[in-house]
């Protein structure tokens, strides 16, 4: 039992030991931020890229990007369409002819007919 209070305790100091390293780093790192905020600072972050966008002032129109070129893209399905309506065309021409001579037939029964 005293084995597991003295693992216990340690642990609870080892935490309390952290803690207090964690508490020193905190105001260290806020201390430097107050020294080091004496007004109005700039941050210098990645330069602005401006694709679609020309920005009125001066300093920023350096950043204007040229629009990339896109490549010319050939339809690979628009070219086998007109080759489809050709035949499909064809096929409409067959048909109306076969009608066409089914009509001139029927026309020439029924002259036959009443003759």
């Amino acid at each position: 039992m005293a084995s597991e209070d003295d693992s216990i305790e340690q642990k609870a100091a080892a935490r309390k030991e952290a803690l207090r390293a964690l508490k020193a780093a905190q105001e260290l790192s806020e201390s430097k931020e107050e020294d080091g905020q004496d007004g109005a600072v700039e941050e210098e972050g990645p330069a602005m890229k401006f694709r679609n966008y020309v920005p009125q002032d001066k300093e920023l129109q350096d950043g204007k990007v040229a629009p990339p070129e896109i490549p010319k893209f050939e339809d690979p399905v628009a070219a086998l369409a007109p080759a489809v309506e050709k035949k499909e065309l064809r096929f409409h021409c067959l048909i109306a002819e076969e009608r066409e001579k089914e009509r001139e037939m029927a026309e020439a029964n029924e002259t036959a007919l009443e003759s």
